[in-house]
């Protein structure tokens, strides 16, 4: 397994982690994860090299027929998630979500719809998939115009979706993700309220690809001030200036077992905002934070456009509001730890045309931290 930003002795946040620090806490979520590597050297459009994959959540198995209360945010739009205007809609979600790099977004949302209509057998009614798939740019060290997710990819990540521990860093649709300078990628957390705050558990999961070496803040420490790019160098130094203006993004997935209602799923995603400010984001304009928050809490109460369903009301239940500023905070840690995560579990790429991401490494990550009495706990 990856090493963990926790693994280093290192903490953050004050709300407790769920037993495995990540989405895959919230019952019924899986994970899946198409981890594509391959060639070296200079980059030869179609051939590559390769670096990068598909990442796989899976709310619980029966989405497609069973869909769930869900809310989204933009930050800033420079990048995409499909699907979201159904959701912003309707207040549901219908299929999986799916991340990829910026160029792979129809396969993979195409994959997805084969993957609904495969299903179809078991159903007579004619649908329409609008699945959702967001993205992030990987073309300073992947062969992003050599189209190299396939759609048996994606039905690999779908298939293997699973829960208990996530693998992180370099892996899934985080492959040739550089965050803050650093080689970022894939990084999950979640956090556990406590009884008398419901017990409800946040989950978050990130694909993190944004961010100044400057701007890198842990815990409150200014970390990319205390390791400049003059002395761990940044592969945008190397990529074109071209790549470098375009090289934003991150996209965050919540989920919780909350009982939220459509308008407060939209909240709870408002909140990873501020988890990605906390790591030092700020919404640039080349950077396209996207969020989507889903909760599980009213599971198995509606019925998708996809099935005949009863015309008749049905009740659902709802979190009052004056017990959600908890989960708010939830979110926004859970946001957080999953991008220190990413960054922790990353490590050195050397990608297209000798293009180097370079980890961001452990040892001066608790030096650091140290010198400002953030470090382990003796």
């Amino acid at each position: 397994m990856t090493t963990r930003y926790r693994d280093l002795g290192l903490t953050v946040g004050l709300l407790p982690t769920g037993p495995l620090n990540a989405i895959t806490d919230v019952e019924g979520v899986r994970v899946g994860l198409t981890t594509l590597i391959d060639g070296d050297g200079p980059l030869d459009v179609g051939r590559g090299p390769v670096r990068t994959g598909v990442t796989m959540i899976v709310p619980h198995e029966g989405i497609g027929a069973e869909p769930l209360f869900a809310g989204c945010h933009r930050l800033n739009g420079n990048g995409e998630l499909t699907g979201l205007e159904w959701v912003r809609e309707s207040g549901l979600l219908t299929t999986p979500i799916a991340i990829t790099n910026t160029h792979s977004v129809g396969v993979v949302r195409d994959a997805l719809v084969a993957a609904d209509v495969r299903q179809k057998s078991e159903r007579s009614e004619v649908f329409w998939s609008l699945p959702v798939v967001g993205e992030t740019y990987d073309g300073a060290l992947n062969d992003m115009n050599g189209f190299h997710v396939t759609a048996d990819h994606v039905r690999s990540a779908l298939d293997g979706a699973a829960g208990g521990p996530v693998a992180e860093g370099n892996v899934g649709g985080g492959t040739g993700m550089i965050c803050h300078d650093f080689k970022g990628g894939t990084g999950t957390a979640s956090r556990r309220l406590a009884q008398d705050d419901g017990g409800w558990t946040v989950g978050a999961l990130v694909q993190a690809n944004y961010g100044s070496r400057e701007r890198l803040t842990v815990d409150g420490v200014a970390v990319g001030r205390e390791i400049p790019i003059s002395r761990v160098p940044s592969a945008w130094d190397q990529a074109d200036a071209l790549d470098q203006a375009g090289s934003g993004s991150i996209i965050v997935v919540l989920a919780t077992d909350a009982p939220l209602l459509p308008h407060q799923c939209e909240r709870l995603a408002q909140r990873a905002g501020l988890g990605v400010a906390r790591v030092g984001g700020g919404g640039e304009n080349s950077s396209g934070d996207l969020f989507i928050a889903f909760s599980t809490g009213n599971r198995g109460r509606m019925s998708s456009y996809k099935v005949a369903g009863d015309p008749a009301p049905f009740d659902v239940t709802m979190l009052p509001d004056t017990a959600i500023s908890a989960l708010f905070w939830a979110a926004i840690e859970a946001t957080e730890e999953a991008i220190l995560n990413a960054l922790v579990g990353a490590e050195t790429m050397v990608g297209r045309d000798g293009i180097t991401a370079h980890a961001l490494d452990h040892a001066l990550l608790v030096e650091t931290m140290s010198r400002y009495g953030r470090g382990p706990k003796t």
